[in-house]
């Protein structure tokens, strides 16, 4: 018989260090359990946003998915900047081609995309909202 769903939560949790928080508390899972887990797979990551799903069950037990970082923070890194423009007109950094084309890659298994090239028109996209003008 299939464990019943009590909630599903999507959260941006810092990768490698998650500790227990009102955050988590909401999500009905034994915290000190789930940020062992967390840590474990996502310590690899440390420093950047990790997008998380987390399933819980009645029985307080949980399943989670992890995803990749999102494009804003990417984008920063490899601009070197702190934050993006408010006005996208404004231009606070720049990428190469083949940094766009390493994002993309990298964001495929989390985008709307069928194949590499449309992946980096979402990229490009998201950086042309940030005030991140891409070189040729």
């Amino acid at each position: 018989m299939a464990k019943k769903i009590v909630k599903v939560l999507k959260m941006e949790l810092p990768g490698g260090d998650a500790h227990p928080g009102p955050k988590l508390a909401s999500a009905g899972v034994q915290m000190a359990k789930f940020c062992t887990d967390f840590n474990a797979k996502t310590g690899d990551r440390k420093g950047t946003t990790v997008p998380v799903i987390i399933t819980a069950y009645e029985d307080k037990s949980y399943d989670f998915v992890i995803k990749t970082t999102p494009v804003a923070d990417l984008l920063l890194k490899a601009a070197g900047i702190k934050k993006g423009s408010g006005n996208p007109k404004q231009n606070v950094g720049h990428i190469s081609n083949a940094q766009l084309e390493e994002i993309a890659k990298y964001k495929m298994p989390d985008l709307n995309a069928n194949d590499i090239e449309a992946a980096k028109k979402v990229v490009a996209g998201s950086a042309r909202q940030m005030g991140i003008s891409i070189d040729k």
